[in-house]
């Protein structure tokens, strides 16, 4: 099943997410409609808030960029209950967008790899170090998992600048090549 994506200004984008019971009813099911749901939005990474469930899982598959990064091949992961423990001290500046905010790019300051604390849908337990754009995109949808967006990591001129879009499209006015709902 696709989910319609959760679009800037619905509240409980804004809230933090609760961690995933050993016996999470259907899990599978929503893992499966999660990827199903960021591959027909053109995603590379899908959070569980941006579908309307306030859980930490979060879905992502880098390997389409894997033509540039043979790391990235085989980069397809279910992050559940993840915990970013340890950062790089550089950071890369890159353009990021967001299923959740749409037609909106932005250049993002991040570390440039993260050692993550996870679970698997098999509630196997992994610690993994990740780098460079299966970084950036875990760091992204951890973010979500916080209740943040990556539109609050610009810089404040940034974000004026963008005010009146974001304000916009919070009231519903924005264009979305996938299914979208606000709810307020």
């Amino acid at each position: 099943m696709t989910f319609p994506i959760l679009v800037y200004g619905t509240p409980s984008l804004k809230k933090p997410s609760e961690p995933v019971g050993e016996n999470f009813p259907e899990l599978a099911q929503l893992v499966d409609d999660m990827f199903e749901t960021m591959y027909a939005s053109d995603g590379v990474g899908l959070a569980a808030p941006q579908i309307g469930r306030n859980i930490r899982l979060v879905v992502l598959d880098a390997s389409a960029a894997a033509e540039g990064d043979q790391k990235l091949k085989d980069c397809k992961r279910v992050l559940i209950n993840p915990e970013i423990y340890e950062t790089s001290d550089d950071e890369v500046l890159m353009n990021e967008g967001c299923l959740s905010v749409p037609g909106i790019h932005e250049d993002v300051y991040r570390p440039e790899w993260v050692r993550v604390r996870y679970l698997d849908e098999q509630m196997t337990p992994h610690d993994e170090l990740l780098e460079g754009f299966a970084a950036r995109i875990a760091q992204h949808e951890i973010d979500h998992l916080e209740g943040t967006l990556f539109v609050e990591r610009l810089s404040a001129l940034r974000k004026t600048l963008l005010q009146g879009k974001l304000s916009s499209m919070s009231k519903g006015k924005y264009k979305a090549d996938y299914k979208t709902r606000q709810n307020r």
